[in-house]
């Protein structure tokens, strides 16, 4: 009885630490604008703000891939990538914002954006972008935008409601429709994030191109997804909520952690080679700017923190049950994976700069601050296990 209604509190300590954070997003972001680091700031926004989107489109979908999976091991912890998704309309409408601020002041996708580009009696003409306009153009750069947010955010809200519904009502009505509606989102999520990660991510130079960089995006988003709902878990084990969360259900986040990093190095190596092999030279740029001295050892260094720490650090089936290295490991991966995303855009849209400093730094707490606050709050609002979800027993005797 206890499990079934237990309910975090947002405390005042969790409160201030995340407005804390917040404040120093909104203070990074304004001295970036007013000392001249105009295009650098917008840069930093995008690239804070996508990996928001995608932490909240992430938790969406391991909630729907544990219905469709008839997954009973996850349900005792299912409420936090739930709150996760509930995240996801304020970032979409942040998303909008920073997009089209970064358009309007020609700050973010100027490689496709000015119509000067695709006029062909402008000294600015540009043959390959031209080619590109009908689908590369504002208009419908921003429609694809919003289309993307508003169905997404229609499932976060259908599932989420449902999940409330059914700790009400019991019985199987809500959990067979919530497969029902998981199913028929992982088709939509399939194709539409490889369309998403084109559009905000690739388009940022917009004469390069990979077939293979929609995916290497999602395997990005879904394994910075994981390691935050771990790193979530275990902090609030850690001020004595979800006691019922075990070693095992560590274990499995520690191996899906583990799993789908080598899954990211894979999308990551395929891209590399692929383009090293064919050598195509509109291709290869996208490698040679970052390849340049102030970019090189932050390319590597990707893969030592994304690829080298996870694989090592979790490799042993003892490390994937240590709470502390798997919180550690949490951290790694979370911060690995926004310089994955720093790395795909600032090269295109600043070009050299003098390595990451307080811009970035305190862009990314501020949206960690917004994105804290609002799950945490989210959270709060429902008890943290669905009591009548019909396979919280085997969540609550998990064990492998």
């Amino acid at each position: 009885m206890q499990l079934t209604t237990e309910n975090y509190v947002f405390s005042a300590k969790a409160k201030r630490i995340s407005i804390g954070l917040i404040l120093v997003g909104i203070i990074s972001v304004a001295v970036g604008f007013f000392t001249g680091n105009t295009d650098r700031t917008w840069a930093n926004l995008l690239v804070s703000n996508y990996y928001f989107v995608c932490v909240a489109l992430g938790g969406l979908m391991f909630v729907a891939i544990q219905y469709v999976a008839n997954a009973g091991w996850s349900v005792g912890l299912v409420r936090i990538p739930s709150a996760f998704s509930a995240v996801q309309p304020i970032a979409a409408i942040m998303l909008f914002a920073v997009v089209g601020g970064g358009l309007y002041y020609h700050s973010l996708y100027h490689h496709w954006a000015d119509p000067d580009l695709v006029n062909p009696a402008s000294e600015n003409f540009d043959r390959i972008i031209a080619g590109k306009a009908a689908y590369l153009n504002v208009p419908f750069f921003l429609i694809r935008l919003a289309l993307y947010m508003i169905v997404w955010g229609m499932f976060g809200y259908w599932l989420r409601k449902i999940s409330l519904k059914e700790d009400i009502e019991g019985g199987l009505d809500k959990y067979k429709k919530s497969i029902r509606i998981s199913a028929a989102f992982c088709v939509i999520f399939g194709f539409t994030v490889p369309l998403f990660a084109f559009d905000m991510m690739m388009s940022t130079e917009a004469h390069w191109f990979s077939t293979m960089f929609g995916w290497y995006n999602l395997a990005s988003l879904w394994v910075a997804t994981l390691a935050t709902i771990a790193l979530t878990v275990i902090l609030l084990k850690e001020n004595g909520y979800m006691q019922h969360i075990n070693e095992n259900h560590l274990h499995d986040l520690g191996k899906f952690i583990f799993a789908f990093s080598i899954f990211w190095t894979y999308t990551w190596l395929s891209q590399f080679l692929l383009i090293w092999y064919a050598n195509i030279p509109e291709e290869v740029s996208w490698f040679y700017y970052r390849w340049k001295p102030e970019y090189i050892w932050l390319f590597w260094g990707n893969i030592v923190i994304n690829f080298v720490a996870p694989f090592f650090l979790l490799i042993s089936r003892d490390a994937k049950r240590n709470v502390k290295l798997l919180k550690i490991v949490a951290i790694i991966v979370i911060l690995g994976h926004w310089l994955d995303f720093y790395l795909m855009v600032m090269p295109g849209t600043v070009g050299e700069n003098n390595g990451i400093n307080y811009i970035e730094l305190g862009t990314f707490a501020g949206y960690i601050g917004l994105f804290m606050y609002l799950m945490l709050s989210s959270l709060a609002k429902a008890p943290l296990v669905p009591k009548n979800h019909p396979y919280l027993e085997e969540s609550l005797h998990h064990h492998i």
